[in-house]
């Protein structure tokens, strides 16, 4: 077969998913019409299409493609990956979830300023969002490149322009309640592209019958050299995953367009149920990998195994198919996670940043200064990711989730339920986590070949990264506790108190 018939599949795919994520986008357009629309779908949005919604934003590059490659190299250990990203939800929703929507805020720069009643507080959180919604970017980006080169030979810098393009059409025109319609579409295209290859690819196994034969590499490697140090990189990739989710702007900016927090709540538990149910499939390709594609198992080609193997097991038409399907199910991976995060930076910067520009003499608002957020939030990440060097789909987002981990997690916890917490306290464990976390993060990139216990720290930082922010948060306020805010307690009592309270009282 021809390199350009070998392509076909991709090609088609990838036009699929762009054509039918730019039309329910068109059609999510009748129904943006004001500011609140565009930043949280005007607080409507019912709990199941909600938690389609946030599926398909929260399954990114590292969940479709980045955790079978890690499970094709180091086998069963790396299911805490998967794990972890679906038990933060857990966390989330007994912890966090109805109190935040509760809140009223539009952001958590919004939910800082109104626990804390500071301005400097706001402009850290809005520094904070930014960056972690750039980090989490740049691996959507970088996985487009290696989806379209594996599946269409395409130079690696087309995945992240094409991306960067639709992404910005859909953000522009409809906002949230636009992207909603598409991020669910998307959560069940991308289950529906891994499942059939995956029921196929086990068909074929089970007829065969084939089994490892290179005679190398073990089915449960530790995340690190045995020991102390193995211990140490699994447990803080476990808090990392578990308490990161939280503080992921794009997750976090979700529980705002329920009506209460009660559908906030139903919102979380469904969720659970639709991650947990996608995770199932990744490890699969993993094993398969395992069998079938072992020449793979490389740092630089491990991503690309959920993409290579339905060609690798089977010949001819069906798959050709195959690939076509789950070309088209990492395609939306990176459309709905870029969207998702492209929302909640944009909705950022046009309150911050944006919003406080001029045109023509005039300051930009509402609409316009968004529009404007979501330009800059998409072409920044979009740019570093051509740039920088290359690093595992899966390791950069959980570099991602181990810095909101270790900023936004403590500042929600404290802020949602201990009244003693101070704006000097909050910034002062936002600096701390946040500068913690920039620090590990330089050291990996810059790190090729990790080993010894200041990589393994440096390579996970949760452990030591999140306690350091909790603290100081704890100590500085305690330190500062006459600047408590005079309506601290008011504001704890309408975090926790249930809609259905209220309306009886009123």
């Amino acid at each position: 077969m021809s390199p350009g018939l070998d392509a076909a599949p991709g090609i088609v795919a990838i036009t699929l998913v762009t054509i039918a994520t730019l039309a329910i986008g068109t059609w999510g357009l009748r129904f943006s019409r004001t500011t609140s629309d565009f930043f949280v779908a005007s607080r409507t949005v019912h709990p199941r299409l909600n938690a389609s919604a946030i599926g398909g934003e929260y399954l990114s590059a590292a969940s479709f493609l980045g955790v079978a490659g890690l499970v094709l190299i180091n086998g069963a250990d790396m299911l805490w990956y998967p794990v972890g990203w679906t038990a933060g939800y857990l966390v989330l929703l007994v912890l966090v979830a109805a109190p935040l929507r509760r809140s009223g805020a539009y952001t958590l720069p919004d939910f800082a300023e109104a626990r804390l009643g500071s301005r400097g507080v706001r402009a850290v959180c809005s520094v904070l969002v930014v960056a972690i919604g750039w980090l989490y970017l740049i691996p959507q980006f970088k996985g487009a490149g290696l989806t379209l080169r594996s599946a269409v030979g395409a130079p690696i810098w087309v995945g992240p322009v094409i991306v960067s393009m639709v992404v910005l059409a859909n953000v522009t025109m409809g906002g949230m309640r636009s992207i909603t319609f598409v991020q669910a579409f998307q959560y069940w295209l991308k289950l529906t592209a891994l499942l059939v290859p995956a029921a196929v690819l086990l068909v074929v196994w089970a007829g065969d019958g084939a089994t490892r034969t290179d005679g190398g590499g073990e089915w449960s490697l530790p995340l690190a050299p045995g020991g102390a140090e193995g211990l140490y990189v699994t447990y803080s990739l476990i808090v990392a995953t578990f308490l990161g989710t939280m503080g992921l702007p794009h997750v976090v900016v979700r529980f705002y367009t329920n009506p209460d927090g009660r559908a906030a709540r139903r919102t979380t538990l469904a969720v659970l149920v639709l991650l947990g149910l996608f995770y199932l499939l990744p490890p699969v390709y993993g094993a398969l990998g395992r069998i079938y594609a072992p020449e793979l198992a490389t740092a630089g080609s491990s991503d690309a195994l959920v993409l290579e193997l339905p060609r690798i097991m089977v010949d001819g038409p069906l798959g050709e198919v195959l690939t076509g399907m789950v070309t088209a199910g990492a395609f939306a991976a990176f459309l709905s996670t870029s969207s998702g995060l492209s929302i909640a930076v944009a909705g950022v910067m046009s309150q911050d940043i944006t919003g406080r520009a001029r045109l023509r003499g005039r300051r930009l608002g509402g609409v316009a200064a968004f529009r404007l957020g979501a330009v800059a939030a998409v072409t920044v990440p979009c740019i570093i990711a051509l740039l920088a060097p290359d690093l595992g789909v899966a390791r950069a987002v959980g570099l991602a989730f181990a810095m909101a981990a270790a900023t936004f997690c403590p500042l929600l916890l404290l802020g949602i339920w201990w009244r003693g917490l101070t704006s000097v306290g909050a910034i002062a464990g936002l600096v701390a986590g946040g500068i913690g976390s920039a620090v590990a993060i330089a050291w990996t990139v810059r790190v090729s070949a990790p080993s010894g216990w200041v990589d393994a720290l440096m390579g996970q930082p949760a452990a030591w990264t999140v306690p350091l922010a909790l603290v100081t948060m704890v100590a500085v306020s305690r330190l500062t506790r006459a600047r408590v805010p005079a309506d601290a307690g008011r504001f704890l009592v309408r975090l926790h108190t249930p809609e259905t309270l209220e309306l009886d009282r009123g």
